[in-house]
């Protein structure tokens, strides 16, 4: 499929790494590639989310266990022409983080950020050379008791999340607000913007972000996005 630039989700889970996903990291990379992404940042649920990954494993183990959708996803995204980039979804009692940067090897050699706060969890992954995006700040549901704001401690903010927006074009309007205050709390603090799916199946909802050239890895996503380099964001409406 043609696409007006090179298109990135940067939100999305697999089988493998999730609770919840219902696809693996090939079946997602092959439908994402069909589709015409030109890349996909695999960010399965961490320790305290929705992990798929046994809690009860020594770290180094939980690690390549978490990791094990991402590599497959990378492994089929080498065979597909479709880059695949690393990630992950952190959770704190319903609040969650996109964080962006630190890789499988980082995680190894710093099991401390499994039991960081939120505060501590900034400070880690800015020493590792990433950022932390805060995903879909005013979504309500069952899992979130309470939306919770850090302006202090992420520099981004996911503005556009397309399952929000599907859901509000279905049978629940009130998810069309979640992203319109999103984008509102980020021009409020000045903050970078991201767009995704927070896609569980290979059921493409369209969300992510287009860039006018092609990225080289996940750094360079996460200085394009601190650069405002997007030429569009995704809303799961095309």
């Amino acid at each position: 499929m043609k696409r007006d630039g090179y298109w990135y989700e940067t939100h999305m889970h697999t089988s493998e790494g999730s609770a919840c996903g219902q696809n693996t990291g090939a079946e997602m990379a092959r439908a994402y590639a069909e589709a015409g992404y030109t890349g996909i940042i695999v960010t399965d649920h961490f320790f305290y989310g929705n992990t798929a990954a046994d809690r009860s494993l020594p770290w180094s183990e939980w690690v390549d266990a978490f990791c094990r959708g991402y590599e497959a996803a990378k492994r089929e995204g080498e065979k597909c022409g479709l880059q695949v980039f690393f990630g992950w979804e952190s959770g704190y009692d319903g609040t969650e983080f996109l964080i962006y940067g630190p890789d499988r090897e980082w995680l190894r050699k710093h099991p401390e950020i499994r039991d960081a706060s939120v505060e501590e969890q900034f400070a880690l992954v800015h020493e590792a050379g990433g950022i932390v995006c805060h995903a879909h700040p005013y979504r309500e549901a069952s899992y979130i008791p309470e939306i919770r704001l850090f302006p202090e401690y992420v520099d981004a903010v996911e503005g556009w999340n397309a399952a929000n927006i599907r859901k509000g074009m279905a049978a629940n309007p009130p998810c069309l607000e979640y992203d319109a205050r999103a984008v509102a709390y980020a021009a409020k603090y000045h903050f970078p913007m991201t767009a995704g799916s927070d896609q569980h199946s290979t059921q493409m909802l369209y969300g992510g972000m287009v860039f006018d050239r092609k990225l080289k890895d996940i750094h360079d996503f996460k200085n394009a996005v601190m650069a405002g380099e997007a030429i569009r964001m995704l809303e799961g409406r095309i």
